[in-house]
């Protein structure tokens, strides 16, 4: 069964400067990111935070929109980001071809919450069982596909 997913609306999302259907869809990659920076343990929070990841992609770095199609709260709620099936802005050679999540905290050094990591197996399952990801999809961290240390050592650990 999914998760329960947060929308836009509910997070409180600016709109899109522009969207862009995947190249490959279902796509055949999965990457997971760690947003590096403070996590979030209530609804309040993380919908704070992920305004704020969203308004740094935008007007800081120039994107479209929010670089990730989801990510995942200390709260162990999923947050829509650009969702299914849009190209996002989270590692160059893959953006066409993958969905893009992000686990909100910081994990070089410390283990995601059992919850998050729960949510984030929860997701990907029912992105396979609804086709919204290829059936012999590849997960892999950033780090595999960019010079970077994200998804941070401990949470590359769990995923590899």
């Amino acid at each position: 069964s999914c998760p329960t997913i947060i929308s836009r609306s509910e997070w409180g999302a600016k709109s899109p400067k522009s969207t862009k259907r995947l190249k490959q869809n279902p796509p055949p990659y999965v990457v997971i990111h760690h947003s590096d920076g403070a996590e979030c343990t209530s609804l309040k929070s993380c919908k704070s935070r992920v305004n704020g990841i969203q308004n740094y992609h935008m007007n800081n770095k120039g994107w479209q929109d929010i670089g990730y199609n989801f990510l995942i709260g200390g709260d162990g709620n999923v947050y829509e980001g650009r969702g299914w099936g849009i190209w996002g802005s989270h590692v160059p050679k893959y953006n066409s071809k993958s969905i893009g999540i992000c686990v909100i905290g910081n994990f070089m050094n410390k283990k995601p919450s059992t919850q998050q990591l729960t949510t984030l197996e929860n997701l990907i399952s029912c992105a396979k069982e609804n086709n919204y990801i290829a059936s012999d999809y590849h997960l892999i961290g950033h780090r595999q596909g960019s010079r970077t240390s994200c998804p941070g050592n401990e949470l590359f650990n769990e995923i590899k």
